[in-house]
C-alpha cells in the first residue's frame, strides 16, 4: 500500500514496458510454458512498437531470472535503458498483461506484491532465546543464553533450603527473561519490525512479555509452533506468520476503506471520488491515499509534467498547461500519486468510488487554496 519504495520510478524516462505473467514452477513443463508466454509477450510488445533494445532487456528478465517455488506471478517493468522492476507476485495474474506507455503500469504490482515486512521471530524458554531478524531478503540470527541458573524449581518443599532455591530459581528466570527482553527491545528500536513473533512454552512467553516495555509488547504476536527445546516446526511458523500478516493487511485495508466511506458520508472535504475530483487533488499534492478500482479504459490528459493530470483538455488549460499526451487513467493517476508521496490502494470490493477512483485527502480544498496563497 505504501508507495515510497516505488518513488524512484518517477525519475525514470519512458517509454515503459510493463509486463505481468504467470511465473509458476509447479509442473514439469514450467520452462516450456514460460518460453511460450514470452513468445506471446514479445509479439504484443512488437505490435505496440517497442524497440529491439527494450524487448531484449525484457527477454533477459523474463527468461533468465531465478525461478520461484510453486505458484507465483511476476512483474517486470523496464525501459530501453534499464530494468526497473523484476519481482515475484503472490499469485499469477488472470491473464498476461503487456503494455507500452509513457507511464509504468503499477496497479497489478501493488495488488499482488509479496509483502516483505521487517519482523522478528524468537523461540524462547526460561534459559534464553534464539532470535532471528528478517529484513527483506536478509536474515540475521542470534542466540541469547541468560546467565541465570538454575531455572527449574524444586518439586517438593520437604527439605531444608527449599525456599532459598525457589527464590534463586525465580530470580534466575527473571534474569534470563530480561536478557531476552533487552535484545528484543534493541531490535525494535534499531530495525522497527512490524511484528515480534514469540514461540515457546506458555509460561516462557508470558515471562518474557512481562519484561518488555509497552512499546515492544504491543508488537508481540504469540505463535504455537513448538518450543526451543523440542524443536520448531518451520513449515508451521511460515504458515502462521503469513496468516498473521494477511490478517493485519486485511484489517489495515478495511480501516482505510472505512475511513474513506466515513469522510465521504460526513462531507468533511477530506475525501474525493471521480476522475475530475481526484485529478484536481493530485495536482494540488493533496492526496494521502489513492484508491484505484475498476477504471476500465478511462483516460486522462497530462501536461508537460507527467504528474499534471486532468480529466480533459479544457480542465488542463485552466492551469495554463497544454496537452502533451492522452494516457490511461490506471497508469497516470497512480504515477501522479506516487510522485506526491501518496499511498496507493487497490480496494477490491471494499468500496466502489465514482469512476472507479477515489482518494483520502491531506487537507480540505479551502486549505489547499490558502496554502497556495501563502
Amino acid at each position: 500500500m505504501r508507495s515510497d519504495r516505488l518513488r524512484w520510478l518517477v525519475t525514470a524516462k519512458g517509454p515503459f514496458a510493463s509486463v505481468y505473467f504467470d511465473d509458476s514452477h509447479d509442473t514439469v513443463d514450467a520452462v516450456e510454458r514460460l518460453e511460450a508466454q514470452w513468445g506471446d509477450i514479445r509479439k504484443q510488445l512488437e505490435e505496440l512498437g517497442a524497440s529491439g533494445a527494450l524487448i531484449g532487456r525484457l527477454e533477459e528478465a523474463v527468461l533468465h531470472h531465478r525461478p520461484p517455488v510453486g505458484r507465483r506471478g511476476r512483474a517486470v517493468i523496464a525501459t530501453a535503458d534499464q530494468l526497473l522492476i523484476n519481482e515475484p507476485l503472490v499469485s499469477p495474474p488472470p491473464a498476461i498483461v503487456a503494455r507500452l506507455s509513457d507511464y509504468p503500469y503499477v496497479v497489478p504490482l501493488i495488488e499482488l506484491e509479496i509483502r516483505r515486512p521487517t519482523y522478528v521471530f524468537a523461540a524462547v524458554d526460561h534459559t534464553g532465546a534464539d532470535v532471528t531478524l528478517h529484513q527483506g531478503d536478509a536474515v540475521s540470527s542470534k542466540s541469547i543464553d541468560g546467565a541465570g541458573y538454575p531455572v527449574h524449581k524444586p518439586s517438593t518443599a520437604g527439605w531444608n533450603g527449599y525456599g532459598d532455591l525457589q527464590h534463586t530459581t525465580e530470580e534466575a528466570i527473571r534474569m534470563n527473561c530480561r536478557a531476552v527482553a533487552d535484545e528484543l527491545t534493541r531490535l525494535v528500536d534499531e530495525a522497527d519490525p512490524e511484528v515480534v513473533f514469540l514461540c515457546g512454552e506458555v509460561s516462557s512467553r508470558a515471562d518474557v512479555i512481562a519484561e518488555l516495555p509497552l512499546r515492544v509488547a504491543r508488537r508481540v504476536s504469540e505463535l504455537h509452533a513448538g518450543s526451543r527445546k523440542s524443536g520448531i516446526d518451520e513449515d508451521e511458523v511460515r504458515r502462521l506468520t503469513a496468516a498473521e500478516f494477511a490478517r493485519r493487511l486485511d484489517v489495515e485495508m478495511g480501516d482505510v476503506a472505512g475511513r474513506f466511506a466515513a469522510e465521504l458520508g460526513r462531507g468533511s472535504g477530506l475525501a474525493a471520488q471521480g476522475i475530475a475530483a481526484v485529478c484536481a487533488a493530485l495536482r494540488e499534492g493533496d492526496v494521502d491515499t489513492l484508491f484505484v478500482g475498476a477504471l476500465g479504459d478511462a483516460t486522462v490528459v497530462t501536461g508537460t509534467a507527467p504528474t499534471a493530470v486532468a480529466p480533459d483538455a479544457d480542465a488542463l488549460s485552466d492551469f495554463g498547461e497544454p496537452v502533451q499526451r492522452v494516457a490511461r487513467a490506471d497508469e497516470a493517476l497512480p504515477f501522479a500519486a506516487i510522485a506526491v508521496g501518496a499511498s496507493v490502494v487497490v480496494p477490491g470490493d471494499r468500496i466502489g468510488p465514482t469512476d472507479g477512483v477515489g482518494a483520502l485527502l491531506r487537507y480540505v480544498a479551502n486549505d489547499a487554496a490558502s496554502r497556495r496563497g501563502a
